[in-house]
């Protein structure tokens, strides 16, 4: 009796087990971009709506924040400049925010929006949540990360970006 190693790890009744698997890889990004694209829709709105964020100074506003974490941040500069124009500087963060999770959710210039949210994370990391000790327990970081593989692999499914890609496709003689 010969005993080897088995090589047929699929055999035909799970063909459908192996389709099941292709479509999972093709949207295992879609999760992180609806939590990223939510997370970044709200954090703009909630900032917008905040009478007390919106102000140069007084309790809970980004004057203050920005103040409190001068001295702490990597980036002291940054923080001067914010500290130029903290309502200035928060609508931009504001208005940012809903750019980049509105263009992420629907999938317009995917790259490009992943990549306004990873250095909005970026600038809040080395700013706010530089000083948090153990690190991981800032989430800036985190979310840097988190963009990271949109910023690589972009909107290519279920977006604005693959509907153009397509309709170009078709224009120009069909599919590659």
């Amino acid at each position: 009796m010969t005993h080897g190693m088995r090589t047929d790890t699929h055999t035909s009744h799970l063909n459908g087990d192996r389709d099941w698997r292709a479509t999972a890889t093709r949207y295992a990004l879609l999760p992180l971009r609806i939590f990223l694209g939510a997370t970044f829709v709200y954090a703009g709105l909630d900032k917008i709506t905040d009478s007390a964020f919106m102000k140069a100074s007084g309790a809970g506003s980004l004057g203050d924040t920005m103040r409190g974490v001068r001295d702490s941040s990597a980036i002291p500069a940054l923080v001067d400049l914010a500290l130029k124009s903290p309502v200035g500087f928060g609508y931009a963060i504001a208005f940012g925010e809903l750019a980049v999770g509105i263009g992420i959710l629907i999938g317009l210039l995917g790259r490009l929006a992943a990549l306004g949210g990873a250095l909005i994370s970026l600038s809040l990391w080395l700013t706010v949540s530089w000083a948090t000790s153990p690190y991981y327990y800032g989430n800036d970081l985190a979310y840097l990360m988190a963009w990271l593989p949109l910023v690589l692999a972009g909107t290519p499914y279920l977006s604005v970006d693959a509907s153009l890609r397509n309709r170009r496709r078709r224009r120009s003689g069909g599919y590659r």
